[in-house]
């Protein structure tokens, strides 16, 4: 299935909802690998679940807190290609640089001395998120490549791409209802209103 932009889908953590956006054409799984966030997996799931899929990239997620030798080590573990940080908007940087691109959501909005500590403590690269509930991009970020991230109502989905015009979108994933079955009307109606 080709889609109108590329899509990842956070929050992965059973094989359902990972096998699932796989086959929907999601370009990257996310999993959260921060025991310090809501919804952490651990390596062994990650590991077991990234081998069910083929075709995506497997992406972690991470907090502030964690230091980038963790980060860093996660990463060669699980294989990652890509990471998302959730940073605050001052203080808590990463401590060295981070082995792979990042995906860096901060509090918004963004002042362009941000974006310049960032591009210095992320020297393998970094893209921003912006988060779904604000209204438009911040000005600081109209030369920076930034994501969109929420589930946004299937019938908008047209016009926020037309009107934000983002790298791509970040979806986010579910629980099962219970191993082996999980409710997929909501993805299922976001993947359809993205299809070419």
């Amino acid at each position: 299935m080709s889609l109108l932009l590329p899509v990842l889908v956070r929050g992965i953590n059973n094989l359902s909802d990972a096998r699932y956006c796989a086959g929907m054409g999601a370009d990257g799984l996310i999993f959260t690998l921060d025991p310090a966030l809501p919804g952490a997996v651990d390596v062994a799931t990650v590991k077991e679940l990234a081998g069910w899929v083929a075709g995506v990239e497997i992406i972690g997620e991470f907090g502030s807190e964690m230091p980038v030798s963790e980060i860093n080590r996660l990463v060669e573990e699980c294989s990652l290609t890509r990471i998302v940080l959730n940073l605050p908007a001052t203080g808590s940087w990463p401590d060295g640089p981070v082995a792979v691109p990042a995906l860096v959501e901060l509090p918004q909005p963004v002042a362009a001395d941000t974006l310049d500590q960032l591009r210095t403590a992320l020297t393998a690269g970094f893209e921003l998120i912006t988060r779904l509930s604000e209204a438009t991009l911040p000005t600081s970020t109209q030369q920076q490549p930034s994501w969109l991230s929420g589930n946004p109502a299937p019938a908008q989905v047209a016009e926020l791409i037309a009107q934000l015009q983002p790298t791509g979108l970040i979806l986010q994933g579910g629980d099962e209802i219970k191993p082996g079955i999980r409710d997929f009307d909501e993805l299922d109606a976001l993947f359809e209103a993205l299809e070419e």
